[in-house]
């Protein structure tokens, strides 16, 4: 029970990736946070961590405003009295070329994303910083760290995460605040959004590049957060770590 008493917030999950975490939080003994905008989806998660013997409840609120924020740490709060773990998780796409790009759609996946992230983060760490204790995960993207056509929005955002958590990684430290960011490779329903063909070549060209010989699942990235919410990863802080069957540094 490696997180035995802690309480985590998991924005984005109702599904996918941050679904996967959720789950193994709870398996591991931790209260958890269920965030995600389709209140039915969460508190189905709610009800399967429940149905296997863990703690969770549901915060139904969109990231990427302070009320946002200020929603999934009272609700943390209320429920289980503290917070000692924040994953950033939730997100959106919303791809085109350059010169086809709307501003509508570079904000908003700025905002969900990149402001998202930095408002979760601030209002959480008032309790962490209180309690001189805390693990913070980001989630960012081969996207952010290395680009990808059709994806200016998106590449911003993830590489801008990538910026938080070096910089967090320094303001926090003094306060016992680990920050740290994971680089996850998985089928997920962004994925799944990619048009047929192109989600094809994608997957290809991975197995033939991945160790492993396959793409992810949700549940292939769920240990490494995990790991990084927990007192095993002490000595990490400010770093950006590949959950993907690729042979290559992140960056």
């Amino acid at each position: 029970m490696k997180l035995e008493n802690k309480v985590a917030i998991v924005t984005g999950s109702g599904r996918g990736i941050g679904r996967a975490i959720a789950l193994a939080f709870a398996k591991e003994g931790a209260a958890v946070i269920v965030n995600d905008v389709d209140g039915e989806v969460a508190e189905a998660v709610v009800k399967d961590i429940a149905g296997a013997g863990g703690k969770a409840a549901a915060c139904i609120a969109a990231v990427g405003s302070k009320a946002g924020a200020e929603a999934l740490v009272d609700t943390a709060l209320g429920k289980f009295g503290t917070l000692h773990i924040l994953v950033n998780n939730a997100g959106i796409t919303r791809d085109a070329m350059l010169h086809k790009m709307t501003e509508e759609e570079w904000d908003t996946v700025i905002t969900i994303h990149l402001k998202g992230t930095f408002l979760n983060t601030q209002a959480a760490v008032r309790i962490m910083m209180e309690n001189q204790y805390g693990k913070i995960i980001n989630v960012t993207s081969s996207s952010g760290t290395r680009g990808n056509v059709g994806q200016s929005n998106y590449s911003a955002a993830k590489m801008g995460i990538v910026g938080l958590t070096l910089t967090w990684a320094k303001e926090l430290a003094r306060h016992k605040i680990n920050v740290n960011c994971i680089s996850p490779s998985a089928n997920t329903r962004m994925v799944e959004a990619i048009p047929e063909k192109l989600r094809a070549q994608v997957m290809e060209r991975f197995a033939r590049e991945s160790v492993t010989q396959r793409y992810g699942t949700p549940e292939d990235v769920a240990p490494l957060a995990v790991f990084l919410a927990s007192d095993d990863s002490y000595y990490l802080t400010g770093q950006t770590i590949g959950a993907r069957g690729q042979g290559m540094w992140v960056l």
